[in-house]
């Protein structure tokens, strides 16, 4: 099976439930403590490619920051992606991404996906 990689908050609740699934699954995989470390154009390329989903869709509009600054405007998917760069803890989370594809894991059991 392939090693997955699991973008995680270990200070939120969902990220840490789908870190805990991932556990009892007794699946492979890499901790990507991405608002330590960043987050790079091409792993939120990755994400959005594997996901299938837009850049937009995958924004926490709960953060004050999202609310402030950014609700209601409209911005292409490179300026969401420096965006998410520049403010990582706007990104969803826990996301876990493998060879082909990626999940938002809301709730944990979307990583069943992934899971062979």
């Amino acid at each position: 099976m392939e090693k997955l990689k699991i973008y995680h908050n270990p200070r939120c609740k969902k990220s840490c439930e789908g870190l805990n699934y991932l556990k009892e699954k007794g699946v492979d995989f890499e901790v990507v403590k991405y608002l330590e470390k960043g987050i790079s154009s091409d792993e939120l390329k990755e994400i959005f490619l594997k996901s299938g989903k837009k850049p937009v869709e995958l924004v926490r509009t709960q953060e004050p920051e999202y609310k402030i600054e950014l609700k209601g405007r409209n911005f292409s998917d490179d300026e969401w992606v420096q965006i998410i760069i520049d403010n990582p803890k706007l990104l969803q989370r826990p996301i876990i991404v493998g060879k082909y594809k990626a999940v938002l894991a809301q709730p944990p059991s979307n990583a069943d996906i992934l899971i062979k």
